[in-house]
């Protein structure tokens, strides 16, 4: 979908505050109601607008350990990838896993309450049997930086019109 200055003008807007009502979004990208929400609509269609989420910091409510975890498999067929793919999506405590060139062939980020709990999912992992070849884990200390939107702003302003 081809978008121009206004869509990402409200894609901006609702990336700052996902909860505008909208005669506000439409107040702040300085249109009607209606072709605003028009916009909106076209965009969630496109799936360029995936979802509206409250950051939540969990830190706040209870102690969680988040681990690092690479991974590297046996095998690297299409059937290799698929199975270990399929079994990530059905654990809820691995909230990222990403496919990575170089070294290793995934890094996924595991949420867990303690590090006994991210063990007994490692080992259930294993004991799985999805064609892990070896896996490294690193405990996060402290969290610097986690924050993608001041890029996506920076790269929706650079998009061509």
């Amino acid at each position: 979908m081809k978008t121009d200055r206004t869509d990402r003008h409200i894609l901006k807007v609702l990336q700052r505050d996902g909860r505008l009502s909208k005669v506000r979004l439409a107040e702040e990208v300085n249109l009607s109601t209606s072709p605003a929400w028009e916009r909106v609509k076209r965009l969630e269609e496109a799936g360029i607008i995936t979802g509206y989420h409250a950051a939540v910091d969990f830190k706040k409510l209870t102690s969680l350990t988040r681990v690092k975890v690479e991974i590297v498999l046996k095998h690297h067929r299409r059937e290799d990838f698929a199975r270990f793919e399929n079994l990530v999506m059905s654990i809820d405590e691995i909230v990222c896993c990403e496919a990575v060139g170089g070294g290793v062939d995934y890094i996924l980020t595991v949420l867990t309450r303690d590090i006994d709990c991210y063990q007994r999912l490692i080992d259930e992992l294993l004991q799985a049997e999805p064609g892990i070849d070896r896996y490294y884990s690193y405990i996060v200390t402290k969290t610097i930086k986690d924050d993608s939107r001041a890029l996506m702003e920076q790269l929706l302003d650079e998009l061509p019109d």
